[in-house]
């Protein structure tokens, strides 16, 4: 496994160490498949304290409670994290994969380092498998060249890579200076995943428009410079079970009424939103949507507390900086607007929040909101539908997700048109409770059936077709 993202993060907290799961969608969603299968994950070591818990090959072994596979991070250099993750991975591949309205900006300074970045991750996947036969599973845009470069040596590998993000139509990618060189990185890959179909089209239709290939729409396979490249849609999910397991634990029982105490909430309408605050989020939106439920809705004055929980993201960024600057005017705005003296409508807490207590606002929640401008897939849709053991509940969703197409017993939304949107939190509010429970009942059944093993499986399942 190679992801530029860790599955766990060790930080200093005075002298002690502590270790963290990071806020990525990713990790959390692939963590259990390695837990299951084992091997080696290559990850940027990006905590303080990452250097004190390795041993001289940067290998640790993780989950620090119960480890089932070995973690080898890789070390970036200052002006490496900011050329190849927040330069091109996030200020270029980013905005240009996503209709968000944020124009990419591409830097041949960054390009440099992106390429230089993947080099290394290449040495550090070679260093691991040497000449032997093995199996490579790369994680996202921000290693397009690794599997080209790591075949270059070593042509016995097999490798897959899963894009996560949205690929944008072709007249929307074109755009990218070194679109061609993404492209003929990409195609390394045995295998190239997407969550839904219409991204797979996307990157077939750039394909056929940027490079010398032969693309086979019927098939989804591109054949280029003597090898073939199947691309596969496969929509990515949660360990259903163990968050089900999880959120039954007697720690999120007490985490609950701690929560319930500490803000008063005995007899609240609660809400929540649950985001990396990132602009494809739709936090804006959703905060504007909800400050028109209450100008419209008066009768929910003092009665519905919404929680915006999110940790900072890329604060590095000028635009995450200006997005930061935005939703905590828009919260002050609106309790400014609204609030009384024992009743604030919303409340952000922008920190990282422990998995326990996130489970506990989901338990505690009697709606989620998701609006994302655009997004690959969401898990957090995922993630709130897994934690409800009580089978209510109602999932508010944005057409605009990958999760949209398999959640349709969610309450589903267009985040820029804010007067349907208020309106749709008042659907969720008032909704029949028979009514909660059926929607939510059927959504546990399809995200239990189609869970991250069942994904994994798929793709694995793939390969070894491709072997016989």
């Amino acid at each position: 496994m190679v992801s530029n993202r860790e599955p766990y993060i060790h930080t200093f907290a005075g002298e002690a160490i502590h270790c963290q799961v990071p806020a990525s969608g990713l990790t959390v969603a692939i963590d259990p498949v390695m837990r299951a299968c084992g091997g080696t994950w290559i990850a940027h070591g990006s905590g303080n304290a990452d250097r004190e818990v390795v041993d001289e090959k940067d290998h640790v072994a993780v989950p620090p409670e119960s480890p089932c596979y070995t973690l080898r991070r890789i070390w970036l250099t200052k002006e490496e994290e900011e050329g190849y993750y927040l330069g091109f991975s996030n200020e270029a591949l980013w905005p240009l994969c996503h209709i968000a309205y944020t124009p990419p900006i591409f830097e041949e300074t960054h390009w440099k380092i992106y390429q230089r970045v993947n080099q290394k991750f290449a040495e550090a996947v070679l260093d691991e498998v040497g000449d032997d036969e093995a199996f490579v599973f790369i994680q996202d845009y921000h290693l397009a060249l690794l599997s080209r470069m790591i075949k270059a040596r070593n042509p016995r590998l097999v490798t897959a890579q899963f894009w996560h993000i949205p690929w944008p139509n072709p007249e929307a990618f074109r755009i990218c200076p070194w679109g061609k060189e993404i492209l003929h990185g990409l195609l390394g890959n045995d295998l190239l995943g997407f969550h839904i179909k219409y991204h797979c089209d996307n990157f077939l239709d750039s394909v056929r428009l940027l490079l010398e290939a032969r693309v086979d729409q019927e098939r989804s396979q591109v054949s280029y410079g003597g090898k073939t490249t199947l691309v596969r849609p496969y929509p990515i999910s949660v360990d259903f079970h163990r968050i089900a397991q999880e959120a039954a634990s007697p720690e999120v029982e007490r985490e609950i009424e701690q929560v319930r105490r500490r803000w008063d909430l005995a007899d609240k309408i609660i809400g929540i939103g649950i985001d990396r605050l990132d602009y494809t989020k739709g936090i804006p939106h959703r905060l504007k949507a909800l400050d028109k439920f209450l100008a419209r809705y008066p009768q929910y004055l003092g009665r519905v507390v919404f929680f915006q929980l999110g940790e900072p993201s890329r604060v590095h960024i000028k635009r995450y900086k200006e997005l930061n600057a935005e939703i905590e005017d828009l919260v002050e705005e609106i309790n400014w607007k609204y609030e009384s003296d024992d009743w604030k409508p919303v409340i952000l807490l922008k920190e990282h929040l422990p998995p326990t207590t996130l489970l506990a606002f989901n338990r505690l929640a009697n709606f989620c909101i998701v609006s994302s401008l655009h997004d690959g897939m969401n898990l957090v849709a995922k993630e709130f539908v897994s934690s409800r053991i009580d089978e209510d509940g109602v999932l508010i969703l944005s057409r605009f997700t990958g999760a949209a197409r398999e959640l349709t017993e969610a309450v589903l939304i267009n985040p820029y048109a804010t007067d349907d949107f208020a309106d749709a939190i008042k659907t969720a509010i008032e909704m029949p409770p028979e009514q909660r429970k059926a929607r939510m009942k059927r959504l546990r059944q399809i995200v239990a059936e189609n869970n991250i093993y069942r994904w994994a499986g798929d793709i694995i399942s793939q390969l070894a077709d491709l072997r016989c």
